[in-house]
Parts: C-alpha cells; sequence; structure tokens
C-alpha cells in the first residue's frame, strides 16, 4: 500500500518535532552576517553594505546642461543568508526632506556561470519587475544594463568604487544605440 503525504503534512510535522526551528533566531539561518558578501565575486556589491544618505541630482530637461538638486534618500544595503546575495532598499525623500513613503528594492544575485550579477528590482505601485544584468569592469565600477523592459532611449546605471567618504553612481542614456552615453541622473552617498 502507498501512502501519499501531503507537503504541509510534512511541514506541520517537522514544526511538531522541532520546537527549536520556531525558535530560530535570524542570526542561525545566516541573515544577519555580511562576511559573506565580503569575499569573493559578492564582494563586488558587498562593498556597499550599509546603510547611505542620498544626494541626487538630476540633468535639466530645460537646457541640458544644469544640475538640479533633488530630494535626496536613504539607501541600505544589507548581505542576504552570509553571500547568497545582496539586498537594497531604496527609500526616497519627498519635496520636504522626509521619508516619502515608498520604497525600492534590489536583490542582486551573482551567477558565476556567467560571471555577472542578476537583479530584480521593483517598487512600491510598480506592477513587475526589472530584469538588470551587471558586470565589474577592469576600473572596478560596475556597470548595470536594464534588460526588461526594453528601454526607450537605452539607459545604463554605473557603482563606482566607494572610498572612505562614500560612493558615487550615476544613470546615463544613448541616443545612438549605446555609441556614446549622457548622465542624466547621478548620486553620492555617505554613510547615516
Amino acid at each position: 500500500m502507498v501512502r501519499k503525504i501531503s507537503l504541509w503534512g510534512l511541514v506541520a510535522a517537522g514544526l511538531a518535532i522541532s520546537p527549536v526551528a520556531a525558535e530560530t533566531p535570524l542570526s542561525d539561518v545566516l541573515m544577519d552576517k555580511a562576511e559573506g558578501c565580503m569575499t569573493g565575486p559578492v564582494s563586488q556589491f558587498g562593498r556597499y553594505v550599509g546603510d547611505w544618505n542620498i544626494e541626487d541630482h538630476s540633468l535639466s530637461r530645460d537646457d541640458g546642461e544644469t544640475w538640479v538638486p533633488g530630494n535626496g534618500a536613504r539607501w541600505n544595503f544589507t548581505c542576504v543568508g552570509n553571500g547568497i546575495a545582496v539586498q537594497d532598499f531604496w527609500m526616497p525623500n519627498g519635496p520636504d526632506g522626509k521619508p516619502a513613503g515608498r520604497v525600492g528594492t534590489n536583490l542582486r544575485i551573482f551567477d558565476p556561470a556567467s560571471n555577472q550579477w542578476e537583479i530584480a528590482w521593483t517598487a512600491t505601485n510598480t506592477p513587475g519587475f526589472m530584469h538588470i544584468q551587471a558586470r565589474q569592469n577592469a576600473d572596478g565600477d560596475i556597470v548595470m544594463n536594464i534588460v526588461r523592459p526594453v528601454q526607450d532611449p537605452p539607459r545604463r546605471i554605473i557603482f563606482f568604487p566607494p572610498t572612505d567618504e562614500g560612493w558615487n553612481w550615476v544613470m546615463e542614456i544613448s541616443q545612438d544605440e549605446g555609441i556614446s552615453w549622457t548622465p542624466v541622473y547621478k548620486i553620492t552617498a555617505t554613510r547615516r
């Protein structure tokens, strides 16, 4: 006689015989450790782990030359599973400089087979997600290219290596299919 066992039955049985599992702190499942994000390829984004104040500027649409200050943001990077991934939380400020109540998040996973990052971005009131791929170049910059949805005009984002003071980031667009790029949005991050 073959007995069918449901997944939920197994889960319930596991919880019933292992009361410790229900009480296990996140530290025991490596959700509060960052060491694994500081070595190997994961360190490319692991070096940004921390809590950051963001000063941002957009290129003026009026003259295409003037940089217009934005409202700023808070950007928190965290190590997931002691090296499984790097996740960040983007929390923009409103016009008053206080948190606007919206949030965006990236989940960044390094794929050793392709030697690149696979990234999913989503945000409050945004249906679905954006698929991004990234690679670190010889200068240590991480160049992120948006895969889906297709961007018109094409966009890319570059993270520059951090220093003791913080780090910089720029979004660029191309009007000639990637031959040349124009910066349109930039940020400077400093530790909170």
